[in-house]
């Protein structure tokens, strides 16, 4: 992808997040007359957390979960949106324990269990990091419908691309909507209390 075009998909990617963002809040209100359930997001999936435990999808039933995709190699979006998260676990208090949060990598080529394990270590002790072997990622990403694309860098090295919501998914691993962290974590973990 050339400098001229990536600008473009970019825009793009963000232009479909923001309308299908809309278009699940619209729905979610009952605002819109005629608009149908929204596209199924999550289902099965199989990946390791940074001890090494598989996890699949029926680990997030009995719990609401936030989900955030991302790479341990993020400069800035990732750690944001992880430390936002580690505020809102922290702002509920006791009820983190009765939540579960995940942040999945969208590169397993760099991000191993282990890379997954250090990272995490900067943020609160409830979030848990999954990752796996390639085909295992593509499916979860494609099951989130999750954009995720590497873009190769000047010195050799790459970056990834990414759709940056937090999804958050109910008691029974059904997607409810995209989680908002722009407000303060006592009005999000408030919010994320109302699942639990």
């Amino acid at each position: 992808m050339d400098r001229t075009t990536r600008p473009l998909v970019i825009v793009a990617a963000f232009g479909t997040s923001l309308v299908l963002g809309l278009l699940l809040m619209l729905w979610a209100l009952g605002g819109v007359r005629g608009v149908t359930a929204p596209a199924a997001i999550g289902g099965p999936f199989q990946l390791t957390d940074q001890a090494g435990q598989s996890v699949t999808e029926k680990t997030l039933q009995g719990r609401p979960t936030l989900v955030f995709f991302g790479f341990t190699h993020c400069p800035d979006v990732c750690p944001t949106s992880l430390f936002e998260i580690s505020e809102v676990l922290r702002a509920m208090g006791t009820d983190a324990d009765r939540v579960n949060a995940y942040f999945i990598s969208v590169d397993p080529e760099r991000d191993s269990t282990a890379a997954m394990k250090d990272y995490l270590s900067s943020f609160d002790p409830h979030l848990k990091g999954l990752t796996g072997a390639p085909d295992a990622v593509a499916k979860v990403t494609t099951e989130y419908r999750v954009y995720a694309k590497k873009v190769p860098l000047k010195d050799g090295d790459y970056t990834m691309d990414h759709t940056a919501l937090v999804y958050l998914m109910d008691r029974d691993g059904k997607f409810v909507a995209p989680f908002n962290l722009k407000r303060t974590p006592e009005e999000a973990a408030a919010d994320l209390k109302r699942y639990l």
